[in-house]
């Protein structure tokens, strides 16, 4: 059952909880940046009531003493437990993004998760999967809106029983330069505000589009897998990736695959058997990058 969106009373009380992909998460914090970006940036989320049970609980808290007052750090907490050294105060709502995935890719052994952005075209699945500054959160927030829908910009889950994509759909992280190639690119989208000096270097969030938020509890078939990495002044280049490449990879960039042994072998060596895989080097043209992806997703049949 889902209800309005709320005020920060909500969040600042504990009583709130959010329905992301497969997950209710219960957000406890009176700080007022993580107030801010919940209620712009999550507005299109289904609101559960306060008693749901919850997958997640998390706060974002200040630590106790003068670290109330000189140099405001705040802490994540997971339950009652304080997984990570705090951060500078400003940071407070990277912060709770950081710590979400933490929380899913650690603790959601149901999925097989892969450290990847997911986006979907008439029901097919292009997995973006890349180390920090290879270019996959730019790429994918340039294709979501490009007619693609986000499923993830950070964990693509593999359900181990269908194969499937379970979306999990939040928002789209940028870092430095991306941050002004996809503001100047889609002046339309809403972000949040920059921060800076943070171990990413300067950070914000893009907020979702609504339509693919109310489309989380439909999956998709994994059909491509694209390594993307971004070289100014280069043109378009799209490399076959042997299978056997494909999955030791992947399997290098997965937060639980030793984790689920057998299962884990399994449900890698599925989804390897279900796509496509390429090395992809891109300049910056969105649209010719996504009219790519599109001819080559049109000639799978799923």
């Amino acid at each position: 059952m889902s209800g309005s969106f709320p005020t920060s009373d909500l969040i600042a009380s504990g009583q709130f909880v959010i329905r992301i992909g497969p997950f209710s998460i219960r957000i406890h914090s009176a700080i007022p940046s993580v107030q801010q970006g919940i209620l712009e940036l999550y507005s299109a989320y289904s609101i559960l009531p306060p008693d749901t049970f919850c997958d997640f609980y998390v706060r974002l808290i200040q630590p106790s003493g003068v670290r109330r007052f000189f140099r405001k750090q705040v802490l994540f907490a997971y339950d009652q437990f304080i997984p990570f050294k705090p951060l500078p105060y400003a940071q407070a709502f990277p912060f709770f993004e950081w710590g979400l995935n933490w929380c899913i890719s650690g603790y959601s052994h149901r999925f097989l998760i892969v450290h990847a952005a997911v986006v979907e075209r008439n029901g097919k699945a292009l997995i973006l999967p890349g180390a920090p500054g290879s270019g996959k959160s730019t790429l994918c927030a340039a294709l979501i809106n490009n007619g693609w829908r986000l499923l993830s910009d950070e964990l693509t889950l593999v359900d181990r029983a269908t194969g499937h994509v379970v979306p999990v759909p939040r928002p789209v992280s940028l870092k430095n330069e991306s941050i002004t190639v996809i503001a100047d690119t889609f002046p339309s989208c809403q972000f949040s505000p920059i921060v800076h000096d943070t171990l990413k270097g300067s950070v914000c969030l893009m907020k979702p589009p609504a339509d693919s938020v109310v489309k989380a509890d439909q999956t998709a078939i994994p059909c491509m897998v694209v390594f993307p990495k971004y070289q100014a002044e280069s043109s378009l280049s799209l490399t076959a990736v042997p299978r056997a490449e494909a999955f030791m990879r992947l399997a290098d960039l997965s937060f639980n695959y030793s984790v689920l042994g057998a299962q884990g072998f399994e449900t890698m060596a599925g989804l390897i058997k279900s796509c496509e895989a390429y090395d992809f080097i891109y300049d910056g043209d969105f649209n010719q990058a996504s009219d790519l992806f599109v001819q080559f997703l049109d000639d799978v049949q799923s």
